[in-house]
């Protein structure tokens, strides 16, 4: 097919989800896969390849995704029941006050997401902002957007976040540069799109405290201390962390390097954190196995919902990549001849939005743009900026087709229209004002 008929069959694809989504009232899941099989269809995909390409597609999404939800909705409602999450957010607004309460989530998850990937720093971060809400006045918007914010801004400009690592190393940017760059895009970014949005945007969206957070009953066990609570939370980060770190003082192929990568894996941390909660937690402060085990039971009854409609948005994204459309715009783009900063974030936000994936956007708008960058000789801080660039528009738009849309919307509640209006509109401001840092260091340097 021509580059003009892909494109318009992509578009169409995500008229009509929206449309049955949100006006037919369709389940999610099923117009996922509807849509799906109508694109591999239209796109001209051979038809004995589209279930292959939708099969691919739930499992490349769900082979990570499952086990980090499953095992991060029993940790974050452990941590929930126990009053672990109470005490913090308590200490929080005792510290901040009510009126900075946003901002210090946008910069807890700015510092807690460095070592993660998006998804897994949701799980682990999002039961701080029901903590707060409860205790305040009830509308999460104004809570989540910063925290969103600032787990966003990390993932997708600061090492050693690992869509930043991959883009300094396919780049060949310079690191210090990357992290230069980088911190001057997230911080403002992060305060524009969270805080300062979220405040906007929660006069007119109102997103309430999912009813299975309310109130824990803490009647026959006080609130575990303030220092040990922050430990827990922290803990499946440090050991993150500590890979990350570590792996880079040991000799690889080494014992300590095998064992490090194995406990600093996000599967073994957060099954670890589990089982320290679990543990040194929730049956120290005398809960019996049965109520542990209708916990833990209760933790998954949702997460099943958000593993299958996010898994359904994978299909839709693989389809989306198979039938060719993101390479197809990357070289009509790329022959318009625009500059070349602009052209990376160009690229990389059309990629973004076509099939869903930051990381295929990153990826795919490097191999696209390698061959011109390689003839102008930049050195590694301007490839550290034209990274920042496609970092940023990596984000931009998210919408039905990006699993982080579907995860953002099941785990607050938010209909599919209160997403585009909060989820979506803070990753684009986020992805722009980071990008346009990335392209004022790019003509200075």
């Amino acid at each position: 097919m021509s580059t003009l008929s892909l494109i318009i069959t992509a578009i169409g694809s995500v008229v009509i989800l929206l449309f049955l989504v949100m006006k037919v009232r369709m389940h999610a899941f099923v117009a996922l896969l509807v849509v799906s099989v109508g694109t591999g269809i239209f796109s001209g995909m051979p038809l004995e390849k589209i279930a292959d390409t939708m099969q691919a597609g739930m499992g490349g999404t769900l082979g990570f995704l499952a086990i980090v939800v499953a095992l991060g909705s029993m940790f974050g409602k452990i941590l929930h029941e126990t009053g672990a999450l109470d005490q913090i957010a308590g200490k929080m607004l005792g510290c901040f006050g009510q009126r900075r309460a946003a901002l210090a989530l946008g910069i807890v998850g700015l510092i807690c997401a460095l070592p993660l990937f998006f998804e897994v720093a949701v799980m682990l971060l999002i039961g701080v902002v029901f903590a707060v809400a409860r205790r305040t006045d009830g509308n999460m918007v104004k809570l989540l957007i910063p925290l969103f914010a600032g787990v966003a801004a990390a993932a997708a400009f600061l090492l050693p976040g690992p869509t930043p690592m991959l883009l300094a190393s396919q780049m060949h940017a310079d690191y210090g540069w990357m992290i230069a760059i980088g911190l001057a895009a997230a911080i403002p970014a992060m305060l524009l799109a969270g805080p300062l949005y979220g405040r906007f945007i929660s006069q007119y969206v109102h997103i309430a405290l999912p009813e299975e957070t309310s109130e824990p009953d803490l009647k026959s066990q006080g609130l575990p201390s303030f220092g040990f609570s922050v430990v827990l939370v922290l803990f499946p980060l440090l050991l993150v962390g500590l890979k990350t770190i570590g792996t880079r003082f040991v000799d690889q192929g080494s014992a300590a390097y095998s064992w490090m990568e194995l406990i600093g894996h996000p599967f073994v941390a957060i099954l670890l954190a589990c089982l320290v909660a679990i543990y040194g937690l929730a049956y120290r402060q005398g809960m019996d196995k049965e109520k542990v085990m209708a916990i833990c039971s209760a933790a998954l009854q949702p997460a099943g919902i958000i593993l299958l409609v996010t898994g359904a948005g994978g299909v839709f994204k693989q389809v989306l990549v198979d039938s060719g459309v993101g390479p197809a715009l990357g070289n009509a783009l790329i022959d318009t001849g625009m500059p070349v900063a602009l052209a990376c974030f160009a690229l990389s936000a059309a990629i973004r939005i076509i099939q869903g994936s930051a990381t295929v956007a990153c990826l795919t708008t490097v191999g696209l743009v390698m061959p011109v960058i390689g003839e102008l000789g930049l050195n590694g801080a301007q490839l550290a900026a034209l990274s920042v660039c496609i970092g940023g528009g990596s984000i931009v738009f998210s919408h039905v087709n990006d699993a982080g849309f579907w995860l953002f919307g099941k785990l607050t509640g938010a209909t599919e229209l209160q997403t585009l209006k909060t989820w979506t509109v803070m990753e684009t401001i986020l992805g722009t004002t980071g990008a346009l840092v990335g392209m004022a260091a790019y003509a200075l340097l």
